[in-house]
């Protein structure tokens, strides 16, 4: 049995990933990672909890002692990187953890890895030859899209905030541990991703929430702000490609091609529960309201996933319509509503 190293793994994506993989696969011994920062949340994670096949770590992916102790005592085999700061608002408001976390933490890991896997460059240990690191990072390295245009793996890095700077510069080490080490390395650039167990603060649970507690659902500027919506198990199972299937040092951009505006997200979010929860006066679209914008708010995003679609076969099952409609049920449930 491989034992295989999640980061991240209670966040949002991360805690969607573990229990997909672990179900899929049983000659995998998961390895779980996590700060537990405001992010992280083990209730998210009961699938697999008691199960002889994983185990739980609470540690900074910065701390390259426990690294070491963890890939010495478990005899790490392959990596999936999903740890990261990753809320814009927070990145813009103190930037130094963004710098420490996703730039810092992902050298350590590499960094550890490298060392754990190879004799010297381009040269595996006897037994490590399939030993992988797959790095999850964001389409918002890209920066902002005009209104046409989708971001291809080739699409030049402009990251205009503290978060994408940090996962940008994330990207180009791993990229470089590739070059210069020989390291396996993949890389995933992920469009919004939405769903089951997403933390309160970002926009679908926010709009959600809100809503259903009778508060004003705030949306930056016009609303008008475009995102790639991507359905997080589509994601997870396009990293499950990516790692076993994607060729050693390439990219693979994942995205949904669910192209929405806030203000369509708040407006059908609204429509959906005025059916399944509907108000005693009015619709939930009253509640709507309009708040300064996001400092330097890139406009719109989109990717381009026919790379990942051609060479692995991966498509998403979900459209926005089919997605949205398991998220805000899967809420409903959580709020005993």
């Amino acid at each position: 049995m491989k034992t295989i190293l999640i980061t991240g793994g209670a966040g949002f994506i991360g805690a969607n990933f573990a229990p997909y993989f672990h179900d899929k696969y049983s000659d995998y011994h998961i390895v779980n990672l996590d700060k537990l920062t405001y992010a992280g949340n083990l209730d998210n994670l009961k699938e697999v909890e008691n199960s002889q096949r994983y185990t739980f770590i609470k540690g900074d992916i910065c701390n390259r002692e426990l690294i070491e102790f963890i890939f010495d005592n478990y005899d790490i085999r392959g990596v999936i990187h999903f740890a990261a700061e990753s809320h814009v608002d927070n990145s813009i408001e103190g930037p130094e953890v963004f710098i420490n976390t996703n730039i810092n933490g992902t050298f350590t890991l590499l960094d550890v890895a490298r060392k754990y896997w190879l004799e010297s460059p381009f040269k595996y240990k006897e037994g490590y030859e399939q030993c992988r690191f797959h790095h999850i990072s964001t389409d918002e390295v890209y920066g902002t899209l005009g209104e046409t245009g989708l971001f291809e793996e080739t699409t030049p890095y402009a990251p205009n905030s503290p978060y994408s700077a940090a996962k940008a510069s994330s990207d180009f080490i791993v990229r470089a541990y590739h070059h210069t080490y020989g390291m396996d390395v993949t890389t995933s650039n992920c469009s919004n991703n939405y769903g089951p167990k997403q933390h309160n603060e970002k926009l679908i649970p926010v709009i959600i929430r809100k809503a259903l507690n009778g508060e004003n659902i705030p949306i930056y500027g016009d609303g008008k702000n475009i995102r790639d919506w991507l359905y997080v198990l589509d994601h997870c199972k396009g990293i499950d490609l990516v790692y076993h299937k994607g060729k050693s040092g390439e990219t693979y951009n994942i995205g949904g091609r669910n192209e929405k505006t806030n203000l369509e997200i708040v407006n059908h979010i609204c429509e959906i529960l005025d059916k399944k929860k509907p108000k005693d006066n009015g619709s939930y679209k009253n509640q709507i309201t309009f708040v300064q914008d996001r400092a330097g708010h890139d406009r719109r995003y989109a990717i381009d996933a026919t790379k990942i679609e051609n060479e692995l076969s991966w498509k998403a099952n979900e459209d926005f319509k089919s997605g949205i409609e398991l998220t805000i049920d899967w809420y409903l449930k959580q709020y005993s509503l």
